[in-house]
């Protein structure tokens, strides 16, 4: 299990400013060897750069927190940096997307997919540009530079139930949510907290195969009156996507079910804290989506100048300060960057 930072009060939250250092000495995807970019790094200065940060959809919460980041980088930097997506989660509008900037032909894309699989092609097709491509929520993705983890996807999961698991009491019926069948990492964290569940409790039973909710609240909310209603003994919620949560909340608090039944996963204080409050929500885990965006737009600076990623880099970034990189993976990278948050330390932050 990851040691999530418990975040108890305002020092914790004081640890998610947006810290920075100028480090840009770096080393290797597999730790024996560097990991390289796909374009020819070192010649072009920072205001000849051009970087856009392409997510999952700009209607997100989440990533409009994301945005700040990217804005924090261009400003920090002097690179021209922004961010870009669709109105939905549609697979099909992210690649329409990244096509129409490979013709533009920027330093860097890089990118939040809402499937991997999906984006595979044009992503390789920017890389036969000479752009340097860096990916985030995409463990296993192929054709990037490097991917970026916050922290080890398995174990945030299993972190998750973990603590759900607790507030069950290790028994009870449970439904775990995801944005999309194909969002990879939402389901390495489903398929983490399962087997730590079948393993640790049980006692509890997962009663459906995980559900989409298309990262959309709204739907979140249908799906969650649903399984209220076909399983009026039902204990746990275990959320994904940042929509995920809130979305369950809702239909929690208007069945007056707060103190019969535990809902966790990732979101936001800012989407959370009126759940929190109230008891619809037990605990919130995260990783502060502006600073995933700086992380990723920080990796590639770094490779446009012509470095490297290995074990120990500090991007000089809060919780991405010593990258390790993932076992059995050749370009993935994780740092340290996992919150967990009940309603006091929710209410400290500011996103």
């Amino acid at each position: 299990m990851i040691r999530t930072q418990f975040v108890k009060g305002v020092a914790m939250a004081a640890g998610l400013t947006l810290a920075f250092s100028a480090c840009t000495t770096i080393g290797g995807g597999d730790p024996t060897s560097p990991a390289t970019t796909g374009a020819t790094g070192g010649s072009a200065a920072p205001a000849d750069m051009t970087m856009i940060t392409v997510v999952k959809a700009t209607t997100i919460p989440w990533f409009q927190r994301m945005e700040q980041g990217v804005e924090a980088f261009a400003k920090r930097t002097g690179i021209d940096a922004r961010q870009e997506g669709a109105d939905d989660v549609s697979p099909e509008k992210q690649v329409a997307i990244i096509q129409d900037l490979v013709a533009q032909k920027p330093t860097a894309i890089t990118v939040v997919p809402n499937s991997p699989e999906a984006v595979e092609s044009v992503l390789a097709q920017a890389r036969e540009q000479g752009i340097i491509v860096v990916s985030h929520e995409a463990t296993g993705i192929k054709n990037v530079d490097i991917d970026i983890e916050a922290f080890d996807n398995a174990s945030y999961g299993s972190d998750i139930m973990a603590n759900l698991g607790e507030c069950t009491g290790g028994t009870g019926e449970y439904v775990q949510f995801v944005g999309g069948l194909t969002a990879k990492t939402h389901m390495e964290w489903v398929d983490a907290a399962y087997a730590y569940q079948q393993a640790n409790f049980p006692d509890m039973k997962r009663v459906e195969t995980p559900i989409e909710s298309t990262d959309d609240q709204e739907t979140a909310y249908q799906r969650a009156k649903e399984i209220l209603a076909k399983y009026p003994n039902i204990k746990a919620f275990q959320g994904s996507a940042g929509n995920d949560v809130p979305g369950i909340a809702r239909a929690v608090q208007e069945a007056g079910l707060e103190e019969q039944v535990c809902v966790m996963g990732t979101s936001i204080p800012s989407v959370a804290n009126q759940y929190l409050a109230d008891g619809s929500i037990d605990k919130i885990f995260f990783w502060d989506p502006a600073l995933a965006g700086e992380a990723q737009l920080q990796i590639a600076k770094i490779l446009a100048e012509g470095g490297t990623i290995e074990a120990g880099t500090d991007l000089g970034i809060e919780g991405y300060n010593d990258l390790q990189p993932m076992e059995g993976y050749d370009n993935v990278f994780v740092g340290a960057a996992q919150v967990a948050a009940d309603a006091e330390a929710a209410a400290q932050f500011d996103f």
